[in-house]
């Protein structure tokens, strides 16, 4: 059962469990705990990725890399590109523009809203950004762990040894964890550089994504894709 649909189950019947008074009292106890209890863990983690994510934005990469590793979005919205993705390489522009990479590795695939190819997006715009250097896109993720593990071949094809990943603050503990647990973070000499897009600036952590991101870190975490607890 995916993270969200744990979380808002035990909303539904911490809420049904007040209003039934014919249910035994020992089961809405036991359903108002769970509540707490997922909601303190909700809140627990929300704070730790907020806490990491200022911590990020002040310590940027510093170090030249092979290449910049640029995570998928969305697409687009609205009928335009998604802002939040064109953060995202706009991220990559700039370490490009500082010297500190030639190559960008765009990593999304399709996206179920619209049918459209993250990385082919991302492409788009980086090179509506004057990028001149080389782009290597991997088309298939669906997801930031398939981010890395689908990129790996990419990037060893490439001849790149070390990386610098580039996402948004809130993504970016769910990020480390996984590089650090995968064949990915023993492979590659890897940095992180987290942007602040404009949904960042406007929204900060109560932007959906970062709502949403306790609940992308629980499931994760149930997938066994890292140890939330190291």
């Amino acid at each position: 059962m995916e993270a969200g649909v744990i979380f808002d189950t035990a909303l539904h019947w911490a809420r049904l469990s007040l209003k039934l008074g014919f249910v035994p009292r020992r089961w809405r106890v036991l359903a108002q705990c769970i509540a707490i209890a997922v909601l303190l863990a909700y809140l627990s983690l929300w704070l730790v990725i907020r806490s990491h994510a200022l911590q990020a934005l002040e310590n940027p990469p510093t170090r030249p890399a092979d290449a910049a590793l640029v995570l998928g979005a969305r697409a687009y919205l609205h009928g335009a590109p998604n802002p939040c993705l064109v953060g995202r390489v706009q991220g990559g522009l700039d370490l490009a523009a500082q010297g500190l990479v030639t190559t960008l590795v765009m990593s999304g695939g399709g996206d179920h809203e619209d049918g459209r190819n993250e990385s082919e997006t991302m492409r788009e715009i980086a090179l509506g950004g004057g990028f001149h250097g080389q782009i290597l896109l991997e088309s298939q993720s669906r997801s930031t762990q398939e981010n890395f593990s689908l990129s790996r071949a990419k990037l060893h094809d490439a001849g790149v040894k070390s990386v610098i990943v580039v996402t948004e603050p809130y993504h970016l503990w769910r990020v480390q964890k996984l590089v650090q647990a995968s064949a990915f973070g023993r492979e590659f000499d890897v940095q992180y550089k987290t942007v602040p897009s404009s949904c960042w600036q406007t929204w900060g952590m109560f932007y959906k994504g970062s709502l949403r991101e306790p609940l992308a870190i629980i499931n994760n975490y149930a997938k066994s894709y890292f140890n939330l607890f190291e």
